[in-house]
C-alpha cells in the first residue's frame, strides 16, 4: 500500500498563490486595477472553500460507486495543498502580529 507524501508549503509558495489570487481578480475586474488587501484575502478564502467542496463531493463520489479514483486523489491533494496554503499563511500573520506587538513605542 502506497503512502501520500506530505506536501510541505514555503512562504514564498504561499506568497505566490497570494499574487496569482491578486492578478485574477484584477484580470476579472472592470477598472483593470488590483483588489486591496481585504478583497483579495476573501477570495482566496472564498477559492480555498470551494476547493474544499469540490474535494467533498468528489469523495461522496467515490463512496457511492460513481467516482474515480484518480480524481479523488487529485481533489483531495489540491484540497490539503490548500489548506496548508492558508495554514502557512495565517502563521505568518500571527507571526508579524506578534512582532508588532513587541515593539518598543
Amino acid at each position: 500500500m502506497s503512502t501520500i507524501p506530505t506536501i510541505v508549503v514555503t512562504p514564498s509558495a504561499a506568497a505566490e498563490a497570494y499574487a496569482r489570487t491578486a492578478r485574477e481578480a484584477g484580470a476579472g475586474g472592470a477598472s483593470g486595477a488590483a483588489p486591496d488587501f481585504g478583497t483579495a484575502v476573501q477570495q482566496a478564502l472564498d477559492q480555498a472553500i470551494q476547493t474544499g467542496h469540490q474535494a467533498d463531493e468528489q469523495a461522496m463520489q467515490a463512496v457511492s460507486g460513481t467516482g474515480n479514483l484518480t480524481d479523488v486523489v487529485t481533489a483531495l491533494s489540491h484540497a490539503e495543498l490548500t489548506l496548508q496554503t492558508a495554514t502557512a499563511i495565517r502563521d505568518r500573520v500571527v507571526q508579524a502580529y506578534q512582532d508588532i506587538i513587541k515593539m518598543p513605542i
